[in-house]
């Protein structure tokens, strides 16, 4: 509820832009970049329920079971076999990835952020979300999803401050209805596309709009072809 606010908020403070030209008038249309970013960090700190699911890796068939908590404080990743939480907190800024294992928790460094989750297409930098806090940020314009028929979203292109992790750009879609991060596409420094990120579909849980399914490709440096699929599937959610 709180994030339909701030984007209705959002829209109210563009109606009310004073006259100017057309061409100024396209130039103010779009919403600020960080505004937006802004908006995606703030849907994940007010949904607030436990979700179960499943990685499943179609080429290999393999399947892993996870718990999700999500908070205001922190979304959490818990893995059985062998036991692993991946735990991101958003208290802090940007959030920080912590792994926690038998025996200890430590921050997850940059160093390993291109390394791929339990073995899946997933890996640390897209579970620390750490693009979402990159200050060079610009809004490319407005698209329709193609997954959801007439929604539509902000395309948002940030660009790394550092050579950490294993992106240079990526562009997220932001969900103007949520508020949320419908779909992310990665590039390393050389300009080659190498993670397509989306949600497939979605569901409620009381108020929250969460995922039902997200499927992730990992794509060959300089070329269009999938290394990889992970999907992420989950089950009924539980409100906490």
């Amino acid at each position: 509820m709180m994030t339909r606010l701030l984007v209705l908020f959002l829209f109210a403070s563009l109606c009310s832009l004073p006259l100017v030209s057309r061409a100024e008038e396209a130039a103010r249309a779009l919403p600020a970049a960080e505004d937006l970013l802004k908006l995606v960090r703030i849907s994940y700190t007010l949904n607030n329920s436990r979700l179960t699911g499943r990685l499943r890796d179609n080429e290999s068939g393999k399947e892993e079971p996870f718990d999700l908590n999500m908070s205001q404080q922190s979304v959490r990743f818990r893995f059985v076999n062998p036991p692993q939480i991946v735990n991101l907190d958003l208290t802090t800024t940007p959030a920080t990835l912590r792994d926690v294992k038998p025996g200890g928790s430590e921050e997850v460094p940059a160093s390993m952020y291109s390394e791929r989750v339990r073995g899946f297409d997933l890996t640390y930098e897209d579970l620390s979300m750490s693009f979402l806090y990159w200050t060079k940020a610009e809004v490319l314009g407005e698209e329709s999803l193609g997954t959801f028929s007439g929604q539509k979203a902000w395309k948002v292109r940030v660009t790394t401050p550092d050579n950490k992790g294993p992106y240079g750009t990526v562009d997220i879609w932001v969900h103007q209805g949520s508020g949320g991060m419908a779909k992310m596409e990665g590039w390393d420094r050389k300009g080659n596309k190498i993670k397509h990120f989306e949600i497939r579909s979605i569901q409620k849980v009381g108020d929250n709009t969460v995922p039902k399914e997200i499927r992730v490709d990992t794509l060959a440096p300089g070329s269009s072809k999938k290394t990889g699929s992970t999907y992420m599937t989950f089950d009924k959610p539980i409100k906490n």
